[in-house]
């Protein structure tokens, strides 16, 4: 007997309304080529290829944690830097390196984070997690 996962999958598909694209460079850093100037590796343009482009969503991996420690002042935890990317299953498998770029919203009222819209995100973990209705991924910005 299989799980009916149809209205997960309407509830998840609600959040996902970042258009994202997702990049790899096919070559890695085996193709840069050494500015003899600079003493840095720079990659051949165009680099990377386009592997996926459609709906999913970017979204801070945490929110400041409120504690009370033993004395009864409250604390707020630093936040962290990084993001997390929920894509659909049929989205291929990212490899850590592969970079995610936020395209824009099909949101109605508006992206849900404005400052996200044209920002780069490098995969760092891929391990995260693969459920039946989303893939996430962890990602840090890097543009």
């Amino acid at each position: 007997m299989a799980f009916d996962v149809d209205g997960a999958r309407r509830v998840v598909g609600r959040i996902l309304d970042d258009k994202l694209e997702a990049w790899r460079d096919s070559g890695g850093r085996a193709d840069d080529v050494l500015d003899e100037t600079t003493g840095t590796l720079v990659p051949p343009a165009p680099d990377e290829v386009l592997i996926w482009d459609g709906l999913g969503a970017v979204m801070p991996l945490g929110r400041p944690a409120i504690t009370k420690p033993l004395d009864g002042a409250v604390v707020q935890e630093p936040l962290t830097t990084d993001y997390q990317a929920v894509l659909p299953v049929r989205a291929p498998e990212l490899r850590p390196d592969d970079v995610i770029r936020v395209a824009g919203s099909v949101r109605p009222s508006g992206p849900r984070d404005p400052q996200l819209v044209g920002r780069r995100f490098r995969v760092s973990d891929t391990a995260v997690g693969t459920y039946s209705v989303v893939r996430i991924v962890r990602v840090q910005v890097i543009t």
